[in-house]
Parts: structure tokens; sequence; C-alpha cells
């Protein structure tokens, strides 16, 4: 499912619009709906990378801030990448999500407008039912993915914070004044993880949900 996404990425890339890119797609057999379970994955994995990257990052201060002697330059050199990193993982989780919103939008509008094509009243009352279920359930999806992200950038304040300050005081005492802002940076990706991994189960459970509606 992932190449066809990537080629005709590369399509849009070249100057086409949105709906160019989606017709495009379904010309292949590619529907809104695989193009939709396809992000959602993508954003889940990206926040799964998210989710070890904060870690990392987390175990790289506490062997800074543990550091004694003449090592604080390289532990320095060693977080200021880490925190790089996660700027980076940070950035495409943000892309990843927007990229959902954008498809599933189209998606749903695409499915209200076609409910004006039934003829049977029935049928119409079934598959817009099914509109407002999926609806629903990606609502519930969304917010779990916004929640996430909005913890991303409190931790990324704290790490940058941190790496400044180390930065500015290569010394022994900058040590001894980090050692308290651990429990802080500590507290906020912990809190970070479990929104990421409850935002990573919601997106499981919508993909089961699309798979299984499709057969």
């Amino acid at each position: 499912m992932r190449f066809p996404v990537l080629l005709f990425t590369a399509l849009l890339a070249l100057g086409g619009c949105q709906s160019t890119y989606y017709a495009a797609m379904e010309k292949a057999g590619v529907h809104k709906r695989d193009i939709l379970v396809d992000r959602v994955e993508a954003a889940r994995d990206s926040q799964q990378d998210a989710k070890q990257q904060f870690k990392d990052a987390l175990e790289r201060y506490r062997s800074v801030v543990q550091v004694q002697g003449g090592e604080l330059e390289a532990r320095y050199d060693a977080l200021n990448a880490e925190y790089e990193a996660s700027v980076a993982s940070a950035n495409d989780v943000k892309a990843r999500i927007a990229a959902v919103e954008d498809v599933a939008e189209a998606l749903f509008d695409e499915w209200n407008d076609e409910l004006g094509e039934y003829s049977n009243a029935s049928l119409r009352a079934t598959s817009a039912k099914e509109l407002s279920r999926t609806r629903q359930e990606y609502k519930g999806l969304l917010q779990r993915m916004k929640a996430a992200e909005k913890r991303i950038d409190p931790v990324l304040s704290v790490l940058h914070d941190q790496v400044l300050f180390l930065k500015h005081n290569l010394n022994a005492r900058a040590i001894g004044a980090l050692q308290g802002e651990y429990v802080s940076l500590q507290g906020n990706v912990d809190q970070l993880m479990r929104d990421m991994q409850r935002s990573i189960d919601e997106a499981d459970a919508f993909i089961r949900h699309l798979q299984s509606s499709k057969d």
C-alpha cells in the first residue's frame, strides 16, 4: 500500500493539487479510504518513533546530569544531538497528523456528497449512519493525536533550556543546578509517553474499524 501512495505523492510534488492527487489515486484503484488507513498508520508509526526518541533523549539527559569531571563537553554534544533529533521527530509527527486530516476531510466530503446519488432510501440511510459513526470514531482519533502533539512542545522547551544551559555553563556547577530540573523533564516525558501511547492505541482501533467495514 505504501509504494503506490509514495509514487503518486511524487506526482503531487510536481505541482498538482490535492484533488488531482486523489483523482489519480482513484484511477489507480487506490481509494481515499485506503489513503486514510495508510496515513493513519504512518502517523501512528511516527508517534511511536517520537516516543522512542524522547525516551532516548531523557536517557541521554540522565547521563549528562550524572557526569563528573571533564566529560561534560562531550556529553553536551551528545545531548544536543538528541535534542535536534527530537525536534525532527516532533516535526514529522505534526506533518503526519496534518496529512491524516487532509485525506479524512476529502473522504468524508466525498462520502457525504455521494449520499445524494442513492435512489434507495434504505441504503442511503444505512450509509449515512455508517458515515456518522466513522466520523465520530475519527474525531476521537484526531483528538488523541492532537493531545499527544500538544505535549511535544513543552518537552522540547524544557530539553532546549537544558541544552542551552549546558552550552553556556560547561563546568561542574552546571551539573548541580541541572539535577533538580531532571525531575521536571522526566515528568513531562512520562506524560508525553502516556498520551502518545493512547493516541497509538486509538489509531490501531480506527484502522481496524476501517478495514473491517471494508470487508
